[in-house]
């Protein structure tokens, strides 16, 4: 059992190093020059996510606040959650949250393994009809519908839940990592 466990966790390292090479560099460049401007505008990053994307959401919104001082907030409050799902459907809750509490300059990340999460879609949609300034981070088919109504976006190659998630973790964490480093 042992070596086959240790094949597996090389393959599979060796997996998640190459899908990770494939993200353009580009894209996180980016996301970093938007955080920058949310930094210098005084303004704030609302950050969703589904499921796994959720907690994600919520490290890096924590992390980020506490490291270097740029505002950011994830909304996993399942009270909240539940409540607007209630009133608006599921597909609705992140559009009236962002309708709720985002303000000019705010930048909004949307995160979806699949890029089919209606409510991140929805939300997507939103920010484009507002103008709120928004960016998604998503995996699975690059013709996916987050990628195609967003023009600020980073795709991960992988059909893989688990690949593209911890590729979502990796990006914003490095990130964090970055606004540390260099506040």
């Amino acid at each position: 059992m042992s070596k086959k466990l240790n094949n597996f966790i090389k393959k599979y390292e060796s997996n998640f190093v190459s899908i990770l090479k494939k993200i353009q560099k580009k894209d996180i460049l980016n996301l970093c020059n938007q955080i920058l401007d949310v930094k210098k505008k005084k303004s704030k990053i609302m950050i969703f996510g589904n499921g796994a994307g959720a907690s994600i959401a919520s490290h890096f919104a924590n992390d980020l606040t506490n490291t270097s001082g740029i505002r950011a907030m994830s909304y996993d409050n399942t009270a909240q959650i539940t409540c607007l799902s209630n009133d608006y459907l599921f597909q609705n809750w992140v559009k009236k949250i962002i309708n709720f509490y985002a303000n000019n300059n705010d930048l909004v990340i949307l995160l979806s393994a699949s890029g089919n999460s209606k409510n991140m879609i929805n939300a997507a949609k939103f920010c484009k009809k507002k103008k709120i300034n928004y960016f998604s981070i998503t995996g699975f088919k690059k013709q996916n519908k987050l990628n195609l109504n967003s023009s600020n976006k980073i795709w991960i190659n992988s059909l893989s839940y688990n690949y593209v998630e911890m590729s979502q973790l990796f990006i914003l964490l490095s990130i964090v990592d970055f606004f540390n480093k260099n506040n």
